[in-house]
């Protein structure tokens, strides 16, 4: 492996409190050295021009969907993780709800073995309850020791109040975060959409917003009576919810949420004519849930930007509304939308700075689920580095990416900001021509 040498960006790290012009070397697979420009020299190192561009930690997704094992048609790691990295991921956390589910140590094991071809480290997050059905707690000390850094049924949520209670027990004694996909599903039967107006011009049933919020707001109320317990809430789009999250913090729990790029950047009316691509759970909620999502995003309260990349097969989203699958892809699109609805759009009611943005991608999410060395440009600390132009204006087609599916409603969207070179353990896994 060649030493890199990554001169003249300007070196943006908000875990090191750094966002300055910096040279940066890479060698046998760690930052070597950050110093001053002009001052490092590696005559034995391939070099990179960084002028104009930001150098960054490698970003991190803590929440994806990668399919394997079960339904490689729709994505396996090794496509999914080429994603990642054409979208500036070198971390992904993988969530359990393959085929099978992953609720064992065999199966965490395989998903993380290198004959999987993976493009980026894959951090497995295993199975809450066995088959995630809600019953039976797994093995958590047995899946951590195999490498799993969080458990979850996300895809479905923990609806009874002692079986949560006795999954934050037990997590909490093994130092594990839980993450809750919050929903009550039984007032979701049957749901497509949000609830409201639309809805009811459309003729399709409505997911109600305290289906989530009901459900955060029980969570928090058993976190209260476990000591060391660490709640994550999954793909938060409610204000509601949000509000729910903020009354914890000041309670002193340790509670953590995320929010996807296309929870901030699309409201329920990108629906139109029944637009399956626009189909998710939860769904694309009212505008002012939008707008509560940047403001959680802008005070801090909001903890990273996940993608819930949620591939799916081209046949599975063309059918009837109600009845298509929930889910888009994400990673390749998560850094243009963010610069672009958080950071130039005019509509925008605040201009967040590029150096948040690249603390929701890279500290936070890291902080958030408890990554150790993660989401750092510190010496000694893992080369992986997300370089960008945050003012390159490009235009996203899902017929190019890198993902096995194409099921996105960002298709033909123009952005602002694109990665150009994704270096994963000192090597550079995708570059990008200007």
């Amino acid at each position: 492996m060649k030493p890199i040498l990554i001169r003249g960006g300007r070196v943006l790290s908000p875990a090191n409190h750094l966002d300055a012009p910096r040279d940066l070397l890479l060698r046998d697979g760690k930052i070597a050295a950050i110093e001053n420009q002009g001052k490092i020299r590696g005559p034995d190192a391939d070099v990179i021009e960084a002028k104009g561009l930001i150098v960054a930690p490698g970003f991190i997704d803590i929440h994806v969907h990668l399919r394997e094992p079960g339904q490689g048609y729709k994505e396996t790691i090794a496509t999914g993780t080429a994603a990642a990295a054409a979208g500036g991921f070198t971390t992904v956390c993988a969530m359990p709800n393959t085929i099978p589910v992953n609720d064992t140590p065999e199966i965490t094991r395989w998903m993380q073995a290198p004959d999987r071809g993976a493009s980026a480290r894959v951090l497995p997050i295993a199975a809450a309850t066995r088959g995630s059905l809600g019953e039976t707690l797994t093995d958590y000390a047995a899946l951590q020791e195999s490498g799993a850094i969080a458990v979850t049924d996300d895809g479905k949520p923990i609806l009874g109040d002692d079986v949560m209670l006795q999954c934050l027990r037990a997590a909490a004694k093994l130092g594990l975060p839980v993450i809750q996909h919050a929903e009550d599903t039984r007032m979701t039967g049957g749901c497509s959409m949000n609830a409201g107006a639309l809805a009811f011009r459309l003729g399709l049933r409505g997911m109600p917003v305290e289906a989530e919020s009901s459900l955060v707001e029980r969570d928090v109320a058993l976190v209260a009576k476990v000591p060391n317990a660490h709640l994550h809430v999954a793909h938060l789009s409610t204000a509601k919810a949000l509000n729910a999250v903020r009354a914890a913090r000041q309670q002193g729990l340790h509670v953590t949420c995320e929010v996807t790029p296309h929870h901030f950047a699309l409201n329920e009316d990108r629906i139109g004519p029944y637009d399956t691509n626009a189909k998710m759970n939860p769904p694309l909620r009212a505008e002012s849930d939008r707008l509560a999502m940047i403001e959680g995003l802008l005070d801090g309260t909001i903890d990273a930007i996940a993608t819930d990349h949620a591939p799916h097969a081209a046949h599975e989203k063309e059918q009837e509304f109600d009845r298509a699958p929930n889910g888009i892809t994400g990673l390749e699109t998560a850094l243009g939308l963010a610069i672009q609805v958080l950071h130039v759009e005019p509509t925008a009611r605040h201009k967040m700075p590029l150096a948040q943005i690249v603390a929701l991608l890279t500290a936070r999410p890291a902080a958030a689920l408890e990554l150790k060395g993660r989401g750092t440009l510190t010496p000694g600390a893992a080369a992986d580095v997300t370089i960008f132009d945050p003012a390159e204006r490009w235009t996203f087609r899902a017929a190019d990416s890198l993902s096995k599916s194409k099921n996105t409603p960002f298709d033909g969207s123009q952005f602002q900001g694109r990665v150009r070179y994704t270096i994963s353990k000192g090597c550079i896994v995708k570059q990008m021509s200007s």
